[in-house]
Order: structure tokens, then sequence, then C-alpha cells
């Protein structure tokens, strides 16, 4: 009984935490893409920071590094300062003509479509609707007025209606007093 009680609390201390220990590590490397130049900026904000790629020295030292022509190969990115030292996995995909749009145009995209499909799906209904009173005259069609012929015989003689000279096969099933 008392477990269940505790349960909750534990829940909660472990989300504090989590929480806690994200803050802590809140170092992040910034990485800008346009076209095919890759800027990436180190958390370190030293001028003496030194830059390596895929196991390779860079020349450049400063915080900010600059991929010129990046042919969207997976690289090792490595930053470094004294005894600080940050790491990154970059595997960015970069083209020559790429435009990047944003949020509003998107928005903006997505609500004209949303608007144009209402207004097919509106005149869609008008002109279906406008065709439902008129009636065809094809041979295929039934007239309003005539009725109904007999519908076709049942193809299984087990559901056929008892005729007046077949009493003695259902002579069995009579209705028993109690």
């Amino acid at each position: 009984m008392r477990l269940e009680r505790s349960l909750p609390l534990l829940g909660l201390l472990l989300c504090l935490a989590g929480s806690m220990a994200q803050e802590d590590s809140n170092e992040e490397f910034l990485v800008e893409i346009s076209g095919t130049t890759v800027t990436i900026t180190c958390p370190l904000d030293e001028e003496s920071t030194s830059w390596e790629l895929s196991g390779t020295k860079a020349a450049v030292t400063g915080g900010k590094y600059t991929i010129e022509n990046h042919d969207s190969s997976p690289v090792n990115v490595t930053c470094a300062s004294g005894a600080q030292k940050y790491a990154m996995y970059l595997n960015a995909r970069v083209c020559t003509n790429c435009e990047e749009l944003d949020a509003l145009a998107v928005t903006g995209i997505i609500t004209a479509d949303l608007l144009i499909t209402l207004g097919v799906l509106i005149l869609v209904y008008y002109f279906s609707k406008d065709r439902k009173g008129r009636t065809s005259s094809s041979a295929g069609s039934r007239q309003r007025g005539q009725k109904m012929q007999r519908p076709p015989p049942v193809p299984n003689p087990d559901y056929e209606p008892i005729r007046k000279g077949q009493r003695e096969v259902y002579a069995g099933l009579q209705a028993r007093g109690f």
C-alpha cells in the first residue's frame, strides 16, 4: 500500500532530475546551411578554438568554421579549446538551387490548397444536385406509377409455399395443444 503512494512521487523526482540534467548540457553546436555552404558555430565562445574534421586538423581557429562547397557527405566535427572538447556528427544535405521557405509561406500554400479543394467540392455538390431530378427514359429504368411485377420464383424447393395438394408432407407439423 505504501509503495503505491510513493510511485507518483518517484516519477515526479525522476522527471525533475532529468530536466535538471538536460539544463546542464545546454551547450550545442549551431549549424547554418545556405546553398552548398555550411557554417558551424562551436559552443565555446573563445577565439583559440581549434577545429578537427573526420580526423584531419583544420587550419581555421575561432568560434566559427565554414565549409564551402560541401558535398553532403557525413563528417565528424570536433572543436576544442584547452581541456574542453565538443564533438558532433554532421550529416547535412545541401543543394545548389535550394530555396528556404518560411513558416508563413508554407501556411499560405496549405491554406490556398484547402480553399481550392473546398471550392471544387462545392461546385461538384451543386452540379450533382441539379442532376438528381432528371430521369432518363432508357429501357432499363422503371417508370413511376406502374405496379411491381411478381418477384421471380424461389430456386430452393424447401422454401416454396404449401400448396393444397401437398399437405401430407407437412402433416406431422400440426400445432399441439398443451
